[in-house]
């Protein structure tokens, strides 16, 4: 059970293949490679892949700091100009190392293996290094596409149902972002925390191959792909906010909740925006509502005012307006700018809180003081 695709990037055309036990033919290809791989999945390389480099996948490990280790460990290993990295790991080490090897050397050749389901469907392809710095999420990066992508669904067993429902919401997001009817074929396939080897593949093909025409359209963010910001922006202050206690995933997901009760308060939908937002939330919420149980252990509690200074400083804004994706009238994506005001303030807020009481999340909101 396999199937394969390529990529068009502007360095060149790479092919991305789908399916089961690959990890082995890697080896096979690339012996004398470097092996930058997750901690915790060490013990699943062969012993044929000699040169290896540890990294544990923590949100400190993928900063500017972190970068001057990891090279100093590829020259430790040997690597020069002709060396071929292998990364394999989730989406912190692919940043890790799409950043490292678009650097060292002037550039190094790399094959990736996602392994957790949010890469599989979602950051494996389109080349982005997303670092880090200053203690804000993803304010520096660059695009340097690997090879060759080996998605290995056997990894999807290494999984929680945190993970696996993140990566859900980042595939959903993707076929969303499209239109309503990638979205509805998206749900056919039959997404769940529990998925058969042949449910997943179907699964992560629908969401690249979705995913696949916005970076090819438009590969270096510029337009059609600033669309799968969707989720991002309000996902990546809860994030900060929490200290990173509200996963990658999980914070798309309840970004997407954040995006939707804006609009449903903001854009007067249509019959058939309200249908398609509705469907949109109700996805969500059965995987992070009243359930959520089955996902997280115990929930992160959320204290919004931290959450609205980190959405303040996200780089897509610009210095006189909020730039954030949401539904338009017919429930489909738009990147819309909404000026940086007190009114403005208070009506993201309170989408914040709309979202967490669809969900009955733990919340705390900023006090308003009325001047005496």
């Amino acid at each position: 059970m396999q199937d394969s695709f390529e990529v068009s990037a502007s360095t060149g055309t790479y092919a991305v293949t789908v399916g089961d036990q690959l990890l082995a033919d890697v080896v096979r290809e690339h012996p004398n490679a470097v092996y930058i791989v997750d901690t915790i999945l060490e013990d699943r390389l062969p012993p044929e892949a000699k040169r290896r480099i540890r990294i544990d996948a923590l949100e400190a490990n993928k900063s500017l700091e972190y970068a001057p280790h990891l090279i100093s460990e590829l020259r430790k290993a040997g690597a020069d100009r002709s060396t071929h990295l292998v990364a394999i790991g989730g989406g912190i080490i692919q940043d890790v190392v799409t950043f490292a090897a678009s650097i060292f050397m002037r550039g190094l050749p790399w094959t990736y293996m996602p392994t957790t389901l949010l890469s599989m469907v979602d950051s494996c392809i389109g080349g982005k290094s997303s670092i880090n710095a200053a203690g804000y999420k993803n304010l520096v990066g660059n695009f340097y596409p690997p090879k060759k992508v080996l998605v290995d669904v056997s990894f999807i067993s290494t999984l929680d149902a945190e993970m696996i429902a993140g990566g859900l919401f980042e595939a959903a997001k993707i076929c969303y972002a499209s239109n309503y009817q990638a979205f509805l074929d998206y749900l056919a396939c039959s997404p769940g925390l529990k998925m058969t080897d042949e449910q997943a593949v179907n699964v992560i093909r629908h969401s690249l191959l979705t995913k696949k025409w916005f970076i090819e359209i438009d590969e270096f963010d510029q337009k059609e792909r600033l669309l799968l910001n969707f989720g991002h922006t309000f996902g990546h202050a809860l994030e900060a906010a929490t200290d990173f206690g509200i996963s990658h995933g999980v914070g798309v997901g309840l970004g997407m909740l954040v995006a939707a009760q804006y609009a449903k308060r903001e854009t007067e939908l249509t019959d058939a925006g309200k249908d398609h937002v509705a469907h949109l939330i109700e996805h969500v919420k059965d995987m992070i509502g009243p359930r959520a149980e089955r996902v997280l252990q115990s929930p992160a509690h959320v204290d919004l005012d931290l959450a609205m200074e980190k959405f303040e400083f996200d780089k897509k804004h610009k210095s006189d307006s909020y730039r954030i994706v949401i539904p338009n009238r017919e429930g489909a994506l738009a990147l819309v700018s909404v000026s940086k005001t007190p009114e403005t303030r208070r009506k993201i807020l309170g989408a914040f809180s709309a979202a967490f009481d669809e969900i009955s999340w733990p919340y705390q909101i900023p006090q308003v003081v009325t001047p005496a």
